[in-house]
């Protein structure tokens, strides 16, 4: 055990968290059980920021490297069928309007490294997004706001696990009734494809989403951000909403398996799986973070690290 090592801090009937560095977490005793058998790495690393966050991040090679270093990591836990899905967030150029490709390099450091798959680009859209960066959107005016992130799906094979029944989207009002007068447009699409009036007046039990994901995460009304309140602790700065984590836990899992997010932060990763009935495991280095992400789950107890 190294010196930086902590271990255990709160276990659930479906998950534990850990607290301490995902390097050595990840490839600790704790998770040899788990080698070959993680069907989502499913997490949202800290970005490659140029100003120092609460939550730590690194920036330029350093950033690429660190983060490509986790591909051998991941492939020792993934399942032959698993899957990789990494938030990626936009960063900036220190001190200029431009952008930074360092989440890209990493990217593609990790994915080359890894040997692994690119099965889809997913763009997750927060309409709620505040204006950033200040400078250059508010004050000089010369940029608009970010407001999505991209996630990276990736895999060990081209065909992995997963299932866009299990995510499905409520039929637009429009399609509700065509699928009620059973008629519709039978002429081209605009791309001289015909549907099939078979397939096309189907009531399949909902849409098929598109990989760009609109969902807000302005939310208040979440355990942990009340329990930081009433505690008087500072939440983490950079949470997912939870439909997020549902979405692709759902698409790419089945009840009961394992997901892991080896860069917790709130833990809203294991709150999604457990609410899910999936298994799940996180790691998490900043302990403050850890012990407050233990208000997501009232039924949770501690672990007794020194056993």
């Amino acid at each position: 055990m190294t010196e930086t090592m902590s271990g255990p801090l709160y276990q659930t009937e479906k998950g534990i968290l850990y607290h301490g560095v995902s390097e050595e977490i990840l490839q600790s005793k704790w998770f040899e059980p788990l080698l070959h058998n993680v069907n989502l790495i499913f997490t949202s690393p800290p970005f490659p920021l140029k100003k120092k966050k609460a939550y730590g991040n690194l920036n330029g090679d350093a950033y690429i490297e660190w983060l490509a270093g986790f591909a051998d990591i991941f492939n020792e836990l993934l399942a032959e069928d698993g899957s990789i899905v990494i938030e990626l967030g936009n960063s900036w150029v220190s001190g200029i309007p431009a952008m930074s490709i360092e989440s890209l390099e990493a990217l593609l450091k990790l994915k080359k490294r890894g040997d692994f798959f690119l099965c889809q680009e997913f763009i997750w859209h927060n309409p709620a997004t505040l204006p950033s960066p200040v400078q250059w959107v508010n004050v000089e005016r010369i940029r608009v706001k970010n407001s999505f992130s991209r996630l990276w799906w990736l895999s060990k094979t081209p065909r992995p696990k997963a299932d866009n029944r299990n995510v499905l989207q409520e039929y637009s009002p429009s399609m509700k009734k065509v699928l009620k007068s059973k008629k519709y447009n039978s002429g081209k699409r605009p791309s001289g494809h015909k549907v099939g009036e078979t397939s096309f007046l189907k009531d399949n039990g909902g849409a098929i989403p598109s990989n760009v994901l609109y969902i807000s995460n302005s939310t208040s009304s979440d355990p942990y951000l009340e329990y930081c309140k009433t505690h008087d602790i500072k939440h983490h700065p950079a949470r997912m909403p939870v439909d997020l984590a549902k979405f692709f836990i759902s698409f790419l899992t089945s009840e009961n398996d394992m997901v892991v997010d080896p860069f917790a932060g709130s833990n809203v990763t294991g709150w999604a799986a457990e609410g899910l009935g999936r298994r799940w495991r996180s790691v998490e280095k900043e302990e403050m973070y850890a012990t407050a992400s233990k208000a997501r789950f009232p039924n949770a107890w501690n672990i007794d690290r020194n056993r």
